[in-house]
């Protein structure tokens, strides 16, 4: 995954143990809402990653609602595309947490970064297996919108070949959620706008699966 970053952002310091089973090892990358750190399952000898929502976000109920709303998204979609998440739960202080998979690889932000323009049959390879996470997504009646190369993360599997895992449903929406939902008003711009369909940049909030193709 990504360069180790600094542990400040982190609610967890390193060799800290969460439900008595998940010992914190390092930060493994930061965005703009959470931190991720890889941890090892004590009993079962397994490698994971443990997502949480930055410290000064955890006390926004919006943003802790959106925190939930990604576990359970990424649950109910059971693809190999989509990266699993494995438990859930809250520190001492009330900050939710995730455990998912732990991945080894890179986003395609970062391999197109190293390497330029990917050649044509790859690019094919990786949008083929992103739509089966997406089909699945919206037979489940969920919307991600919020796809871009950054959001697919590429690993190998035990044959070497490759596989691309949709991350970040973050942003999500239940196709038939209530047009009032307060999780996304109107106004509010949800996605990357270099991203976004127009009909998306308008209005989060009354997009449908549509937006993510």
């Amino acid at each position: 995954m990504t360069a180790p970053q600094s542990q400040g952002a982190a609610p967890v310091n390193p060799g800290d143990v969460l439900a008595g089973k998940y010992r914190v090892e390092r930060v493994l990358g930061q965005g703009g809402m959470g931190v991720v750190v890889a941890a090892k399952h004590l009993h079962m000898d397994q490698r994971v990653a443990i997502k949480f929502l930055l410290p000064d976000l955890a006390s926004h109920p919006e943003t802790v609602a959106r925190f939930a709303r990604e576990a359970n998204a990424a649950v109910k979609i059971q693809s190999e595309h989509v990266a699993r998440v494995i438990d859930v739960g809250t520190l001492e202080s009330g900050a939710p947490y995730m455990v998912m998979e732990y991945l080894e690889g890179s986003d395609l932000s970062d391999l197109v970064a190293r390497r330029g323009p990917l050649p044509w049959h790859e690019v094919v390879e990786y949008v083929l297996q992103a739509c089966e996470a997406i089909a699945e997504a919206h037979v489940t009646g969920i919307v991600h919108r919020d796809l871009k190369p950054a959001n697919l993360f590429l690993i190998r599997r035990a044959d070497g070949s490759p596989c691309v895992k949709v991350l970040d449903f973050g942003i999500s929406k239940a196709a038939d959620a209530a047009s009032g939902s307060a999780l996304t008003q109107t106004a509010a711009m949800m996605g990357s706008p270099k991203y976004m369909s127009p009909e998306q940049l308008k209005s989060s909030r009354d997009v449908d699966a549509r937006t993510d193709i």
